[in-house]
């Protein structure tokens, strides 16, 4: 029996030596198969004394438990096997409740999974310990992390300030997730969507949340096969990093198999928002196999291209194409009336209202440019596989059928005056009795006209009162699909027309440019943002 033994410990102390060794050059799986040997005859040896009843060698057993299994958290949560690393982690602090090392380990892992509470226990914990004197500004940087992160995920206070006024430089800001006076129902328009529990106002914030996933590259200027190609490429890499993801952690397997594939949406079970909250256990979900097919599809519905229509990529990412995979997000609907919008920080999502929104109201994008007329959105719509059925296409698809409207978009075709154009649309909502948000419909529209005849000091001054203030029409344009870059432009060129306007106007302005970039930057940074034009 003693031989035995000592010719086990023999062996585990080589094998302890190689798996240190493997971790310090960074091999982290090689790592983890030399300690789960090391871990499997530690815990055999130790079940061996127990019945020999050694305590101290019991309790040198026990420490070198309990750094191994501290060790295997660490090379684990490299490979991003993070539920396994957080068994580990436990399995440390079993044996040594206090034990520094796990202590931060754990609190990084917690951390990585947005889980700002919890993190800030192990790290406050880890903080009492005497070791922590040496590595205790790194210590002490967790510690504001966790605090900075744990209060933007409580309160949806966000400030990109600084960074935007800086320019972008630097790295992209660290985010919380946050997830705002939201739930998900049964939509009217498709299958589940986002509806706000609560009035809020332009610029709110919807939720913030990491990618699951995100692919970008650098298309070519010229449409042809070699950009279809990269594309093809940029897509096998995005569904590898995607199955990567869900096949590592349960809580993403299951929040992935949740969205939907396109098929049989009115029967879709409706989940309930707080599934989506990081700090939710994962007790109790299941990780069957991934169905290849099933992931295509539902990236195929679900996936989001970073530029796009209804979002603004922020800092040096703008220059490339992105597509990524956001969960909630996904479950936000298109309306041609929409009162939301994105921006895309790094690998972040930032979703506002861009425009007032109601309790019960239901959030929406524009999936495409909704500043056109009824005719080209719809057929927009069809090439995204859907037709839609919003109250400003409703309103249009009727009063479309008028002859005058007819004229006035083949007027425009071949070259008619743009504030005749728009003359003539304003005398016959006027005669219609279009008034209100349907006013607003029909001018967004319209809006490249509009735009046009706003641009031409000439056409201003021509036309005069017979076409209305650009304040007007912006004004209703914005209650009727939300801020666009394009409106703000427009009302901002003519804030400088009129020689930069009252505290009223500029008031308008920070309004109209908060519906666009949401209240994530103070003042200073929102002028900066206008200036630049993003």
């Amino acid at each position: 029996m003693k031989e035995d033994l000592e010719m086990g410990e023999e062996l585990m102390q080589q094998l302890r030596s190689r798996a240190t060794e493997l971790l310090l050059r960074e091999e982290w799986n090689e790592s983890v198969q030399a300690y789960s040997h090391f871990i499997s005859l530690c815990q055999h040896h130790i079940s061996r004394i127990h019945q020999h009843a050694d305590p101290d060698h019991l309790f040198k057993l026990q420490k070198s438990l309990c750094l191994a299994l501290s060790n295997r958290a660490e090379a684990r949560s490299r490979l991003r096997d993070l539920a396994n690393a957080l068994q580990d982690c436990d399995g440390a602090l079993e044996i040594e409740g206090t034990h520094f090392k796990t202590l931060l380990c754990k609190g990084k892992i917690l951390l990585g999974l947005n889980r700002y509470s919890l993190a800030l226990d192990c790290f406050k914990a880890a903080l009492l310990d005497p070791q922590a004197g040496l590595k205790c500004g790194a210590l002490e940087g967790y510690l504001e992390r966790c605090k900075k992160l744990e209060h933007q995920s409580r309160t949806g206070a966000f400030d990109l300030s600084d960074w935007v006024v800086n320019g972008f430089r630097g790295k992209f800001p660290e985010l919380a997730e946050y997830i705002g006076a939201v739930q998900i129902m049964k939509s009217e328009i498709s299958g589940r969507g986002l509806f706000a529990t609560k009035n809020v106002d332009a610029g709110t914030l919807v939720l913030v949340t990491k990618a699951i996933a995100t692919e970008r590259c650098i298309l070519p200027e010229q449409n042809d096969d070699s950009a279809d190609n990269i594309q093809l490429v940029m897509w096998k890499n995005f569904i590898d990093k995607v199955v990567e993801s869900a096949s590592k952690c349960k809580r993403l397997h299951h929040l992935i198999s949740v969205l939907s594939n396109g098929e049989d949406e009115d029967v879709l079970e409706v989940p309930d928002v707080n599934l989506f909250r990081p700090e939710t256990e994962e007790s109790g979900l299941s990780m069957g196999k991934l169905d290849m097919g099933k992931i295509l599809s539902i990236l195929d519905v679900n996936s989001l291209v970073e530029d796009a229509t209804s979002a603004k990529v922020l800092g040096k990412n703008s220059d490339y194409y992105g597509v990524g995979l956001w969960i909630l997000p996904a479950f936000i609907n298109h309306s041609c009336n929409p009162n939301a919008r994105r921006l895309h920080v790094g690998d972040n999502v930032i979703v506002h209202t861009s425009r007032d929104v109601k309790a019960g109201e239901e959030i929406t994008f524009a999936y495409f440019d909704v500043l056109s007329p009824w005719r080209k959105r719809k057929d927009m719509a069809k090439t995204w596989g859907f037709q839609c059925n919003c109250k400003r296409c409703k309103f249009e698809e009727q009063i479309c059928s008028k002859m005058e409207i007819q004229e006035i978009q083949m007027g425009l075709e071949r070259g008619l005056d743009m504030g005749d154009a728009i003359y003539r649309l304003e005398e016959g909502m006027r005669r219609w009795t279009v008034r209100g948000k349907e006013k607003g419909y029909l001018r967004a529209s319209f809006w490249a006209a509009y735009s046009e005849a706003y641009e031409s000091e000439k056409t201003v001054r021509r036309w005069g009162r017979r076409i209305p203030a650009v304040e007007a029409v912006v004004d209703s344009v914005l209650e009727a699909v939300g801020s666009d870059e394009r409106v703000l432009k427009a009302f901002m060129a003519g804030l400088k027309r009129s020689g930069g306007g009252g505290v009223v106007e500029i008031e308008r302005a920070m309004k109209l440019a908060r519906g666009v970039y949401g209240k994530v930057v103070k003042k200073q940074a929102m002028r900066t943002l206008i200036s630049l034009g993003y």
